[in-house]
Order: C-alpha cells, then sequence, then structure tokens
C-alpha cells in the first residue's frame, strides 16, 4: 500500500520542503526537534489456550482469537539525540493528544525555549487541540513552546516518527496481545533499551534531493521566472 502524492502542488512541496529544511538543523537543547506519529494497536485474546515450545516442537496457536478493542500509542522521537518515549492510551482524541504535548513540554523539556515538532497533518495535532484540553492560559503557554511543522497530505513518510513506530512493532508488538498493560510491558523495556543504545536515524534526504526526485510534484509555473532586479 502506497501514499500517492498529488501531481504539481504547491502545498504539498511547501510542507515537505519546511519539513526537509527542519531535518537540516543542527542539534540544539534549547530547540530540540522532535517528531511525533500515532499508531493503534488491536487488542486480541487467545480463545484456546496455545500450546508452548517444546524440544522438536514449535509453539502452536490457535488460528481463533478474540477480539478485545483497541489501545493507541502516541511515539515522541528526538532522531538528533536518539531518545523516545512512547505513550500508551485507550483512545486517541484530541485530550489525549494534548495531555501527552503537556507532559513532553513539562517533564522532558522543561528547558527548552522551543520544541520543534514535527508531526503529521490531523486535526488532533494542532494547538487548537491544546484550546479543547485546557484552559486558554494553559493552552497559550504550551502553543507558546511549540514550532509546529507539519508534513504535507499523503506525505507521512517524512515523519521520522513513523519509521520508529515501525521499528517497534517489527521488535515488540507483531503478536497477539490482550490488554493496554501488556502492551506498556513490552513498550517500556524496548524504549529503555533504544535510549540506553541512544538509537538514531541518519536522514539523508534533502531539499536539494526532492526537487531533482521528486520534479512532478512540483507545479509547473504559469509565468516565465523573472530576474531579480
Amino acid at each position: 500500500m502506497w501514499c500517492i502524492p498529488p501531481k504539481a502542488n504547491g502545498e504539498f512541496v511547501w510542507r515537505m520542503e519546511d519539513v526537509l529544511e527542519t531535518y537540516k538543523l543542527p542539534y540544539d537543547p534549547l530547540y530540540p526537534q522532535v517528531c511525533m506519529d500515532e499508531a493503534s494497536k488491536q487488542l486480541v485474546g487467545e480463545v484456546r489456550q496455545p500450546q508452548e515450545m517444546q524440544p522438536g516442537q514449535v509453539r502452536r496457536q490457535d488460528s481463533e482469537y478474540e477480539r478485545k478493542g483497541t489501545c493507541n500509542l502516541f511515539m515522541f522521537f528526538e532522531p538528533l539525540r536518539g531518545w523516545r518515549h512512547v505513550w500508551v492510551t485507550d483512545q486517541r482524541r484530541k485530550i489525549e493528544w494534548a495531555s501527552c504535548i503537556q507532559k513532553l513540554v513539562d517533564v522532558h523539556y522543561p528547558d527548552a525555549i522551543k520544541i520543534r515538532l514535527v508531526c503529521d497533518n490531523l486535526n488532533t495535532h494542532t494547538g487548537g487541540a491544546l484550546y479543547q484540553a485546557f484552559p486558554a492560559k494553559e493552552a497559550k503557554r504550551l502553543c507558546d513552546r511549540l514550532e509546529f511543522h507539519p508534513t504535507p497530505k499523503h506525505g507521512s513518510w517524512l515523519n521520522m516518527a513513523e519509521t520508529e513506530l515501525s521499528v517497534l512493532s517489527g521488535q515488540c508488538l507483531d503478536r497477539r496481545m490482550e490488554s493496554k498493560e501488556m502492551v506498556i510491558s513490552e513498550v517500556t523495556p524496548w524504549e529503555a533499551e533504544r535510549n540506553r543504545m541512544e538509537a538514531k536515524v541518519r536522514w539523508r534526504f534533502t531539499t536539494e534531493k526532492a526537487r531533482i526526485k521528486l520534479e512532478k510534484l512540483y507545479p509547473v509555473l504559469e509565468y516565465p521566472e523573472q530576474p531579480r532586479p
């Protein structure tokens, strides 16, 4: 499955280049660059007890299962420092996102002047969500500590937190889990180990490369470019 972007779309390339230019900025603890994404995890229980692995026999699991709802994972990832934190919540409403943002600002980055937040272009990932969750004074305080850099629609591949969520899914969530508490018990040690390793993402795709490789995404100018005076 692919997220196919529109062709010759100025809105797409504007937001794409904004994110790419943000990724070029050097590490600055006063202006940390944090990528944020979310994912849903289906909770599934066993109907019949699996047969555990034995000598000469693999673990056996019945194909029948019981649906037990879903939980949501909010991933916050600072690629230049190799730090991440995952909040596991029952839902993915604006109020849950706003609560995570408040903790990000006050607990994890209390000394930062501005947090450069790269996030998906969703209606739950905006300053407006903060105003719906908190009194205006508190919402304004949090907004003043954030610098939003949303990815373009159909451009979530630009968000490095999506890469980190993929690693999380492949390493410890790719099996049946029946409760939010079980998900938390797997996510917590995974997060601690990744942070201990300071696992980072080395982003190599730049604005200059985008203008060549993704030329079809750029609008065709209606008027020839005029030389500057």
